[in-house]
């Protein structure tokens, strides 16, 4: 059986967050090298800060918050699909792919690794153009996810693209590492924490590739991609 992959970015001081959030802090306040009692962690954080996701609350006032997150929403089957675009996803790649009713899809764009090995914020990632999320809303997919911290751009499509994937009730995930994860088909685990309210939260996420793909050294390949 193949082994889970956590793709999942970890939380830590310094890393890349978007312009305007909370810059991520992680402080030991009671240390047992100290001679505290045990060891203590105080955590500041934006909802939207590395691996996260968004609930429709984000961008639609009443929509659900992230703890109406449904688990069977992040459980299950999941695709990884590589973009070529180096701007954005949009509706002609995505034709190809015949993405379905219901699927989890998520996108594997170029220079993600880059990006977030880098300690300055990249306003130049790829992301879901507008209309590539009107396809995806029209499809009528359940989740969808990104390797960077939006699914819409920074300089473009930013509102728009998150109003449309979360108008239509699709789940968002952000900040995904899956610059060494192939293309193809998984089982997924994605579950938010439970934030009473909020409008995103962080999340742990883990693939495993199906039956159909086999694990060879870090990286899970396929002799042919489904589509």
């Amino acid at each position: 059986m193949s082994r889970w992959l956590d793709v999942t970015i970890p939380i830590q001081n310094g890393m890349v967050h978007w312009p305007g959030d909370t810059a991520v802090s992680v402080t030991r306040i009671q240390s047992l090298k100290d001679g505290d009692m045990y060891n203590l962690s105080r955590i500041e954080i934006s909802a939207h800060s590395g691996t996260h996701m968004d609930a429709p609350l984000h961008f639609h006032s009443g929509g659900p918050s992230i703890d109406a997150f449904p688990p069977s929403a992040g459980i299950g089957a999941a695709r990884v699909i590589q973009i070529v675009d180096r701007q954005s996803v949009k509706p002609q790649e995505l034709f190809r792919h015949r993405i379905r009713r219901g699927e989890r899809v998520l996108f594997k764009t170029p220079g993600s690794a880059r990006r977030w090995q880098a300690s300055s914020f990249d306003e130049t990632f790829v992301y879901i153009s507008k209309e590539g999320a009107q396809f995806l809303a029209d499809r009528g997919v359940r989740v969808v996810g990104i390797d960077y911290l939006s699914v819409g751009g920074f300089l473009k499509d930013s509102s728009e693209s998150h109003q449309i994937l979360l108008g239509a009730g699709i789940w968002i995930i952000e900040g995904l590492k899956l610059s060494s994860v192939a293309p193809g088909r998984y089982e997924m685990i994605c579950l938010p924490l439970k934030i009473l309210g909020a409008e995103g939260a962080p999340a742990r996420v883990l693939l495993r590739a199906r039956n159909s793909q086999r694990s060879v050294g870090k990286i899970p390949v396929h002799s042919r991609a489904r589509t």
